[in-house]
């Protein structure tokens, strides 16, 4: 089968034309095309400067007659965060559109006794190559189990370590949260506040674990905690409870930048100078960081990198040549203008 596309004035362009302008077989184009490992560095060069001089554009539909693959990449997810969507969407489109893959997205609910049919019903009607699970949707039990068992490969994010996958990758969120709580140590703060994430994640656990565990090591404890659930308004409902402790905490970190502008909210509210009479500190390093008066200190999560990095391991393991399956990321705290040395 002959693939075609249009060309230079409207021409059409096939793969044989490559193959003629390239002086080699069609089958060594079709090798390129499909990132066969096959071919040799020299004739792959040659070949796809022929691609490009010709303006040959392959159909997707010959590539997957051709390979029995859809060249779709799935991604399943319950996240109410756009920011932190938006990022990882651009990461995984950039990867995939490289290779010549695209992305199909999917809200998966995750507190139903459905979720994880719920994927895989997904898997199968659309057909995808493979999957990319985002937390908390990477958390379900026998999750990894059952896409291995529909013959989907499949690569999670997570925090932390979790059975059956095949390939994760994994980001040290107890360690960055670690270094905000001696962030606050260091500008000298002593009564320090949490405002946690809902307690069914793996991510504000490992926060919470973290902060707490590193305050622990410096002698000191929680002058309160507040557990939200991610959203805006949990973040402010828990400011205005912690803001009336006696004596007031003077500095709070809110397990993501969400929950922390609801606390500069309430702290706006009531008059309260943001660093100077209370430092916040969020976590995620979104967009919306930059976007808060004063600009957030937070621990900062490459979201767009660690997205192209699991989604270049996906299609690896797709198409059989993926070498490393487990992939690590550090954090590391970002100060803004919202954290400061403690009042006198």
């Amino acid at each position: 089968m002959q693939e075609t596309a249009a060309g230079p004035g409207g021409d059409g362009i096939t793969i044989a034309d490559v193959a003629a302008q390239a002086g080699v077989s069609i089958r060594t184009v079709s090798r390129v095309i499909n990132h066969s490992p096959k071919v040799n560095g020299e004739t792959r060069e040659r070949i796809e400067a022929a691609i490009a001089a010709l303006g040959f554009r392959p159909s997707a539909r010959a590539r997957g007659l051709a390979t029995g693959r859809s060249y779709l990449i799935g991604m399943v997810h319950n996240d109410r965060n756009a920011l932190v969507l938006d990022s990882v969407q651009r990461g995984i489109v950039g990867e995939a559109a490289r290779r010549g893959y695209e992305l199909v997205v999917h809200p998966t609910p995750t507190q139903d006794d459905r979720s994880v049919e719920d994927v895989i019903d997904f898997a199968r009607r659309s057909r995808v190559d493979g999957i990319v699970a985002l937390p908390p949707v990477s958390g379900l039990i026998g999750l990894a189990k059952a896409l291995s068992g529909v013959g989907v490969p499949a690569i999670a994010l997570s925090s932390v370590q979790l059975d059956d996958f095949a390939a994760m990758l994994i980001s040290d969120e107890r360690s960055a949260a670690g270094e905000v709580a001696r962030h606050f140590l260091d500008l000298g703060h002593r009564h320090i506040a949490l405002v946690s994430g809902p307690a069914t994640a793996h991510s504000a656990l490992e926060r919470r674990a973290g902060f707490i565990a590193a305050l622990a090591a410096a002698g000191h404890v929680l002058a309160g905690e507040i557990e939200g659930d991610y959203g805006f308004a949990s973040g402010v409902a828990a400011a205005r409870s912690l803001l009336d402790l006696s004596p007031m905490p003077t500095a709070i970190f809110a397990a993501n930048d969400v929950m922390a502008a609801g606390v500069l909210k309430e702290a706006a509210a009531r008059s309260i100078a943001v660093p100077g009479q209370l430092s916040v500190v969020g976590f995620d390093g979104s967009l919306l960081a930059q976007m808060l008066t004063p600009a957030l200190s937070t621990v900062h999560r490459p979201l767009g990198d660690m997205a192209a990095r699991a989604t270049a391991c996906l299609i690896d393991m797709i198409e059989g040549t993926a070498t490393d399956t487990d992939l690590r990321v550090t954090l590391g705290l970002v100060p803004g203008e919202s954290s400061g040395p403690a009042p006198c």
